[in-house]
């Protein structure tokens, strides 16, 4: 953290970098998996998850005027996707639905301030 100006917004974007970072790799591994083709929206969705969250990071990074509601979109966003990876037993399923409901929190968190 270079500046003291986004301190408040630092466990979010803690939250969304991991959030993320979940996503891509859940994504990797549920292309490898042998029912890919019931995977489509799951998939579809983490992607959309992941490009969702690394856009919240950049706005509360550069302290961005929209930040709150880019942020209340974003928990909305990781709601879905982890009812989507909840679906499947997969364990990198299971843990990216965990990582995608702690960042819609503090999303949620966020989006309220």
């Amino acid at each position: 953290m270079l500046t003291m100006e986004t301190k408040k917004n630092q466990s979010c974007i803690d939250a969304c970098a991991k959030c993320s970072q979940a996503c891509y790799e859940c994504f990797h591994a549920c292309l490898n998996e042998p029912d890919v083709n019931q995977r489509k929206n799951c998939i579809s969705m983490l992607i959309e998850c992941a490009m969702m969250c690394q856009m919240s990071v950049s706005m509360m990074s550069m302290n961005g005027q929209y930040s709150n509601e880019h942020c209340g979109m974003c928990a909305k966003i990781c709601e879905s996707c982890a009812n989507e990876c909840s679906m499947f037993k997969d364990q990198h399923c299971r843990d990216c639905a965990q990582i995608c409901e702690t960042c819609a929190n503090e999303c949620r968190k966020m989006s309220a301030m």
